[in-house]
């Protein structure tokens, strides 16, 4: 599959329902974790890449860590717009910043760092990214990514 270029900042929209609230009525905090899983694939798939198709080629992306902090609560029928943009790209991984939004206020509810592993479908062994969707990351990309070897020399 060949990726678009020339893309902008990425964000998914998506509507808080009745099943992602706690007994206070707010999004439950792991819900976010779901939100931004949701913005990532989607920016796969607007760089021309479906996770399925992937799979079938030997490569899944799996979480290696996470960091979220909590800022405001989203509630109930909320809009919110999710970003999902890489800051570091590796040989085998890659590194997103996202943030969660309410869509009426542009307020900050929730924001984080995925490291994301990509390896093989069976063994689940690491392996690089291939070049076609490493070309679509790093055309993708902010001026302020780095890759691996970038941020070992300090630049």
């Amino acid at each position: 599959m060949r990726a678009q270029n020339g893309l902008g900042p990425f964000a998914h929209r998506c509507r808080v329902y009745y099943e992602d609230t706690d007994a206070g009525g707010i999004v439950y905090y792991v819900n976010y974790l779901k939100f931004m899983e949701r913005a990532r694939t989607e920016r796969l798939r607007e760089l021309g890449f479906a996770q399925s198709q992937l799979a079938g080629e030997d490569l899944l992306f799996v979480v290696h860590s996470s960091e979220a902090r909590y800022h405001a609560p989203a509630r109930l029928d909320d809009e919110l717009l999710v970003s999902a943009e890489v800051i570091e790209l590796n040989r085998a991984s890659l590194r997103f910043k996202q943030q969660a939004r309410r869509a009426t206020d542009n307020v900050l509810l929730c924001e984080g760092q995925f490291l994301v592993a990509c390896v093989r479908t069976n063994s689940l062994k690491p392996r690089a990214l291939p070049e076609d969707l490493r070309a679509a990351f790093a055309d993708a990309v902010g001026p302020g990514t780095h890759s691996k070897q970038e941020i070992k020399r300090g630049s």
